[in-house]
Order: structure tokens, then sequence, then C-alpha cells
């Protein structure tokens, strides 16, 4: 339904070929300029929000393929393509550089920042810290935005804030089916909420409240339900931690009662076993949903943060 065809030139987009313009991700036949809403999403938490709100009056391009580590991102000249013939965007600003690059230098009309739909909350070692003394202010400036927390998805209530801003973009920007927008939404909403009851119920009563994991993903998730995340790496999944860190996460493991570190299954798990090796814990998945494989214990969203939930009722003592 895109009417922007004429903002790629001739040359470029014969350079990429028709093949390539379709084949930015597997997620969806075509990518723009389709007889629906077109819409691209940065990575597997937006793309399930546009489908199941959109239902079947949208076409869901994502930019992640499944299994790609999604802070890692680069994007591709054919996905720059796909992404200026989209009629909206879906993203979540500052978790993938990149994203936010081609978003911003993109003429789509409807930009929708999931990042401005709830409230991003900084839990600590999410900032790079600059060397140096001498700092403008505009650099300031970053390093606070950078030190907010980006993984709202995994806390039901804040997702389904998110969801509420798509699904008003979604209606502003295509009226003509606003209706079921809404619709889908109120279903949503509402399985989020029996999520969040779920998890609620599930952790009420465990035997410690404290839970190791590979990176410092589930922030939200622990604050929401009165736990506490003790994280090997920090926010970015692939440093690698120091041995003071290794050796307080053991101290700290026995004062209280931790049984299991947690690991995902888009990185390594070298450092979680080589944690649980050396405390005597036991290891297991907690999987941060920034996309699905063959390797998730579940087919989408709400199947994979059952599987979470149960994992984190095992290793808490839920009673």
């Amino acid at each position: 339904m895109n009417a922007r065809r004429r903002l790629i030139p001739t040359a470029v987009v014969t350079a990429l070929g028709l093949a390539a313009l379709s084949a930015c991700s597997s997620a969806s036949a075509g990518s723009g300029n389709t007889d629906k809403f077109d819409v691209v999403a940065s990575f597997y938490p937006m793309q399930f929000l546009a489908e199941q709100i959109g239902g079947d009056h949208v076409n869901v391009t994502t930019l992640t393929e499944p299994g790609q580590e999604p802070h890692d991102l680069e994007i591709s000249a054919q996905q720059t393509a796909a992404l200026q013939e989209s009629d909206a965007v879906l993203y979540l600003k500052t978790l993938q550089p990149a994203v936010d690059e081609a978003v911003e230098q993109s003429p789509v009309k409807t930009k929708i920042d999931a990042a401005t739909l709830t409230r991003l909350e900084n839990h600590g070692e999410t900032g790079h810290a600059h060397e140096g003394e001498e700092e403008h202010a505009e650099e300031e400036h970053a390093e606070e935005e950078s030190a907010l927390d980006p993984h709202i998805w995994l806390d039901p209530v804040k997702y389904a804030e998110v969801a509420e801003g798509v699904s008003a973009a979604f209606e502003k920007a295509d009226p003509d089916n606003a209706a079921d927008y809404r619709k889908n939404t109120v279903d949503l909403v509402a399985k989020l909420n029996t999520l969040n009851t779920d998890f609620e119920t599930g952790l009420k009563n465990t035997d410690t409240k404290v839970f190791f994991t590979n990176h410092s993903a589930f922030a939200y998730l622990a604050e929401r339900y009165g736990l506490t995340q003790e994280s090997v790496t920090g926010v970015d999944p692939e440093s690698e931690p120091s041995a003071a860190r290794m050796k307080e996460l053991q101290a700290e493991a026995k004062a209280d009662g931790v049984t299991t570190v947690f690991y995902e299954t888009l990185v390594s798990d070298k450092t979680a076993k080589t944690l649980a090796a050396d405390a005597g814990l036991k290891t297991d998945v907690l999987d941060p949903l920034e996309g699905i494989t063959d390797k998730s214990k579940g087919d989408d969203y709400f199947e994979v943060m059952q599987a979470n939930l149960t994992a984190l009722e095992k290793a808490l003592g839920a009673k």
C-alpha cells in the first residue's frame, strides 16, 4: 500500500535486484509495496507485536534474522532498501545502533520507537564509560541514554504498554483497519495480563529470590516479581567477566542459596558453565527472547516466557 516507490533510485533497485529486495528477511515473503500495511520490525519482540496487532492486515519483515544476536546487527543494502519502501518501522532505540541510524535516515513516515511507549529505567552496568575527564554535553547525554535498560519486553506489563502504543500508531497510519488493530490489541493485552498473573503466582513463594544470568537482560522481570538478578557479564552478552567478579558470584551463590546459573541460546554458554562448575551449581536456559530458533523452548513469545517461568520456579525453589 506504500506510495513511495520512487524514493529509491532506479540504479539502486537494479543493482540489488528484485530477489534481494524480497529476501531481506525470512519472516515474510515480501518486504514492501504490498497490498498490505508493510511494517519493518527491528528484531523479534517488535516483530511479534506487529504480527499480533496487525493480523492479516500487515506484512511484517524483521531486520534481525532468527539466530542472529540483535545487539551486533549491521544493516545491509537490501534491508535499507526494504526499510525505505515500508509503511512503518517498529524498533527499540539504543538496543541496535545500526537500526537507529538507518531509521533516522529513512523517509518512512510512521516511525514507532518502543522506548517511548513505556518508561525505561537505569539498572546499572548498561552505560558505556568514556575515557578522560573532558566530555562534551552531548557525550554526557548520550551516555545517560545508553544507560537505560532496553529489555522491556521481558516484563509483560511493560510489553503490554508498548503494545497499546503500537496499536495507536497503526490505527493512525492505517485508519481503514483501525477497528481490527484495536480488537487484536485488546486480545493481546489480555494474554499478557494472564502471563503477568502466572509469574506473580509462580514466583510469590520461593526458597531464594536471587538468580544468576549470563547477561543483564532480566532486570525488569526481576523488579516486577520481587527478585534479584545477578549477571555474570553485564549488558553485553559477549563480554568476559573478571576473575574478581567470578569469585564474588561464587560467594554470593553460597550466601543466597543460588542453585542455577542461567545462560541463553544465542550466545556462548562457556562463561555460565565455568561459573557453575567452579561454584558447584547447575545450569539451565533463561531465554531473553531476542530471537526464536529451533533451540528455543517454544515457538513464540508466550511459549518461551512460560518456559522461562518454569525454569525460574525450579531454580528458585518455588512452592
